[in-house]
């Protein structure tokens, strides 16, 4: 699938969420699916989880993460 097909996959609406950037105006928000998925669930845990999620969604909240860290300047305290 295209990239641009991917990030079409992903809304920002001010009525849902408060604007935070979700899937398909599902009210599944990007950040939730990246938190899970960093936690350990794999893809397919995450499709058994929420059916209404299709693999392509979780394909679209990856590419737009990184699409934003592209355009962002992150800076982390090194301990």
């Amino acid at each position: 699938m295209l990239k641009e097909n991917l990030l079409a996959r992903i809304t920002v609406d001010p009525e849902i969420c408060h604007g935070k950037p979700c899937v398909r105006g599902l009210r599944y928000p990007v950040q939730i699916i990246l938190e899970y998925l960093a936690g350990g669930d794999s893809v397919d845990d995450l499709l058994a989880e929420f059916p209404d999620l299709q693999r392509q969604d979780i394909q679209a909240c990856l590419e737009f993460s990184g699409q934003v860290l592209k355009t962002r300047s992150i800076h982390l305290a090194l301990a």
